[in-house]
């Protein structure tokens, strides 16, 4: 008996704008719960990166950070996904003096529904979503550098 699995398979779901966003329940660094519903009436950006303390999300994540007076200033929440431990997000979100949200996706279920599901780690992959939580923009292509940046002047300009 053999059993066959294709690690390299691109099964995944595809999202389009203008469709709801899938609906989660998970919880943040300090174990408490968020929701999809959470955030109905806000416009949020929701980005899936690989791990904490790796150089890229490093680098992705401080992005936010040095602009995210900005974000708020034009009434955008911001929230990681990874599938790291809430104590690994905490922490990360300590030594980095991030001001906003990292939600932990164990059981890697919410990636699989936004199509962002890797086998070890999410694939990095951003989405907006509008105050009737419906996805406004996806981002696939990401330069680590720029992303926060980018999105930042796409949504207010």
């Amino acid at each position: 008996f053999i059993v066959f699995i294709n690690f390299f398979s691109n099964d995944s779901i595809v999202l389009s704008v203008g469709e709801p966003a899938p609906s989660f329940t998970l919880s943040d660094q300090d174990g408490k719960t968020h929701s999809l519903g959470d955030y109905k009436g806000k416009r949020i950006i929701v980005y899936f990166f690989p791990m904490a303390e790796t150089p890229g999300w490093i680098k992705e994540a401080c992005g936010f950070r040095n602009i995210y007076s900005e974000f708020e200033k034009n009434g955008i929440t911001v929230i990681g996904i990874s599938y790291d431990k809430p104590k690994a997000l905490r922490n990360f979100k300590d030594k980095y003096n991030l001001p906003f949200n990292f939600l932990s996706d164990t059981t890697k279920s919410v990636a699989l529904s936004y199509g962002a599901n890797g086998i070890f780690t999410p694939k990095r992959k951003t989405f907006v979503i509008n105050s009737e939580l419906k996805i406004e923009k996806i981002y696939d292509q990401i330069n680590v550098n720029t992303h926060a940046e980018k999105i930042l002047a796409d949504l207010t300009n």
